[in-house]
């Protein structure tokens, strides 16, 4: 038998993005809402993460935007003391299973999880039970950018007979040390199984590094929810675009300003994905010294591994580690608000949770989709450092457009989520007020030459 849903929205995933969204739809319309998603419960890949993960960024600027994920402390001990808390999985999957439970307690939001959505129509997966979506209820696509995670892909390269390959996952259930652990990708997955092994007293020279690309990465004491922090780094990035005679020279002007952060400064690197990396970190991933930068492997075969342009050898009881799944997905920027959907994107540069809110806000307090795409148009992932260029642009644009409505200004100013903010009551200070004073002269020309460079 098929019902009929009765509700105003499908929210199809109910990870970060479609949480965000939701929570922010609700709190300011009475919109009725169905999540559905095809695990078991909310938080997206959160739930099948490896179980030593932490957010690479401070707790603070993730989740949903009416609840703090964690106290808004700063971390008292340890090598990050100082900076802002970041939440392990354990954490965050407590966290949104909270947050359904807020949604729900409103009566305007139900879940149905272990669901797939095909043509409006949904199908639990569990009792094959099928829901028919009316014309009437507006789909959001909130699985658009959903990331591919090693546990749930394999990995991208052929497994010889008697070679051992695991996903990161497994390593924390292993039974038997190997004489040699051989992690595969260049991404923050990849630098947080080498700092796992490490941790864990595996010798630096047990460690081969297979890195296809080197990785800039930012410097995680730059990206911290404090206004004059944040905006610093942000005054930082402006000022280097401004001036910059190419891309590299820009990476170059923002490492010189301690923004970006490359393990080996010896080589220039093509990736910037750029997630959040310690100094601490940093250190130790440039202990390890073997490392193999021919490309992405073609084949781990016992004692080997095989690419395009030849072999290299590996102890014939490697582990090989993967990592390499393509996380970040980049399928194109489209319009936010389309006849046949919602399709949650960033609208700032990077921190998704805050693009997927300013988005429920809007939804919720305008009406006309053009007026929408207009306020909140979508900004890119980045993965080259052309794209990263590009993703500061567009997500400044944004940014100043919707900045200019009083009252978004007025929200984003009050949600955690938003890391430019300037909460009410934060006191001056001359680094504040000389970042302000740097992002006006910088950020107009900034904008028009890092435009240029992507461009190419």
């Amino acid at each position: 038998m098929t019902r009929t849903l009765a509700a105003d929205y499908l929210v199809v995933g109910a990870g970060a993005m479609g949480m965000a969204f939701t929570d922010a739809l609700i709190d300011h319309s009475d919109a009725t809402v169905v999540l559905v998603d095809r695990r078991h419960g909310v938080g997206g890949h959160w739930l099948e993460a490896y179980p030593f993960v932490r957010l690479h960024q401070a707790s603070a600027l993730y989740g949903v935007p009416s609840t703090l994920l964690g106290g808004g402390r700063l971390q008292e001990s340890g090598p990050e003391e100082g900076l802002q808390e970041r939440a392990t999985q354990s954490e965050i999957t407590a966290y949104y299973a909270r947050m359904l439970d807020r949604m729900v307690r409103t009566g305007r939001v139900s879940f149905l999880p272990n669901s797939e959505v095909v043509d409006r129509t949904v199908t639990s997966r569990i009792s094959g039970e099928r829901w028919e979506v009316p014309a009437s209820c507006r789909i959001v696509n909130a699985h658009h950018l959903a990331p591919s995670i090693p546990a749930e892909k394999p990995a991208p390269f052929g497994v010889g007979d008697g070679a051992r390959v695991l996903p990161v996952n497994a390593l924390a259930r292993l039974e038997e040390a190997p004489s040699q652990y051989v992690v595969a990708g260049s991404g923050k997955t990849a630098t947080d199984a080498c700092i796992w092994l490490l941790a864990r007293g595996v010798d630096p020279d047990a460690i081969c590094w297979v890195r296809p690309r080197e990785p800039w990465m930012m410097n995680r004491a730059k990206v911290q929810p404090d206004p004059a922090i944040f905006l610093s780094m942000a005054a930082d990035v402006m000022q280097a675009g401004a001036s910059a005679g190419s891309l590299e020279d820009f990476f170059l002007r923002l490492e010189d300003a301690e923004v970006m952060l490359r393990i080996d400064r010896s080589v220039m690197p093509t990736m910037a994905k750029a997630p959040t990396l310690a100094t601490w970190e940093l250190e130790q991933l440039r202990s390890l010294e073997n490392v193999v930068r021919r490309g992405h492997i073609d084949a781990v075969e016992r004692g080997k591994l095989v690419f395009a342009d030849g072999a290299v050898g590996i102890a014939d009881d490697a582990l090989v580690v993967h990592c390499a799944a393509d996380g970040l997905k980049y399928p194109g920027l489209l319009p936010v608000w389309r006849p046949e959907d919602i399709t949650l994107q960033p609208v700032r540069a990077g921190f998704p949770c805050f693009g997927a809110a300013v988005i429920g806000y809007v939804e919720a307090t305008r009406h006309d989709d053009d007026e929408k795409n207009r306020l909140a148009p979508p900004s890119p992932y980045p993965d080259t450092m052309a794209s990263w260029a590009l993703m500061n642009v567009v997500g400044t644009r944004s940014t100043l457009a919707f900045s200019a409505e009083p009252d978004i200004k007025a929200w984003a100013d009050g949600v955690a989520l938003n890391p430019a903010r300037i909460p009410p009551g934060y006191p001056a200070s001359a680094a504040l007020d000389d970042a302000r004073e740097r992002l006006g002269v910088h950020t107009k020309p900034a904008l028009a030459r890092l435009a240029e460079l992507a461009a190419g």
